[in-house]
């Protein structure tokens, strides 16, 4: 059961209108890394948990958390857009000014919208539910929340240089925060399943039923041999369980693979011998 409360966690009021940067902070809305993503990420992730009761309460408390940063964003979005001079768009080519401006506006913020935030990144692309990751796996989701909250305090960096509005960065302020918060702790978390369950996912497949003499090798693929310096390609692996090794010449164990034709009722290209069928 959700209960919504009509005030904002944080104040979300820009100085000024600015439907061109309205534009640009819908990626923390509804981009790959956005708030709608994490949200979802960690609300499918705790109603899957089953029998952890902590991590679950945890998933539960920041994915509740980030619904309301989707409000605060939206309604700064929709605040940004507010007094914006879109009936000007007509004007629009007798003042280079207003041009420019209402030219990088999204039109379906004043289309579609009408003057409010959309579920959409900053080019328009829609959020979709693939992009959260919920495995079941808390070791592994709990990896994967990391690096989510690593690319949104990116992005809110990013964002935060992009305007000089001390509103709008007063809110930035708050998400960074927020997002430093949520890599220190879901790298707490991490840390604590590693302990009980090792470096690996998932731990409880049996390692004596892959192929372990290639577990810890790091193979020249490509030109150059930098890689080989690295703590991943020498001395003992971080899961304590083996030796890494750098193959700088990797050999085939593998023979060229040679196909049989496929059925005739495909109409495949047939194999060429070197000879031209008519």
């Amino acid at each position: 059961m959700f209960s919504h409360i009509k005030q904002l966690q944080f104040e979300a009021k820009p100085e000024r209108p600015d439907p061109l940067y309205a534009k640009k902070l819908q990626e923390l809305i509804g981009g790959q890394f956005g708030e709608m993503s994490v949200a979802m990420q960690y609300l499918f992730q705790g109603w899957s948990v089953r029998g952890n009761d902590k991590y679950k309460d945890l998933l539960l408390d920041i994915g509740t958390e980030e619904i309301g940063h989707i409000e605060m964003l939206a309604t700064m979005v929709s605040r940004l857009l507010d007094d914006a001079p879109v009936h000007l768009q007509e004007e629009a080519a007798k003042d280079p000014v207003i041009g420019a401006v209402m030219g990088g506006m999204n039109p379906q913020h004043a289309i579609v919208a009408g003057l409010g935030a959309r579920p959409s990144d900053s080019v328009g692309n829609p959020w979709m539910g693939n992009y959260i990751i919920s495995s079941g796996n808390l070791l592994a989701d709990f990896r994967a929340n990391l690096n989510a909250e690593s690319q949104g305090r990116l992005q809110a960096v990013r964002l935060y240089e992009m305007t000089d509005d001390r509103g709008v960065k007063d809110l930035l302020s708050v998400l960074i925060a927020r997002d430093s918060y949520h890599q220190n702790q879901w790298a707490a978390a991490i840390a604590e399943l590693e302990e009980q369950e090792g470096l690996l996912v998932p731990s409880t497949f049996p390692r004596e039923k892959e192929r372990l003499d290639i577990s810890y090798k790091l193979y020249n693929f490509s030109e150059g041999e930098e890689s080989s310096t690295g703590r991943w390609a020498q001395g003992q692996a971080l899961d304590g369980q083996g030796e890494y090794e750098y193959v700088s010449s990797p050999v085939p164990e593998g023979e060229r693979p040679n196909l049989k034709p496929a059925p005739s009722n495909l109409h495949n290209t047939l194999p060429m011998d070197g000879k031209l069928h008519r």
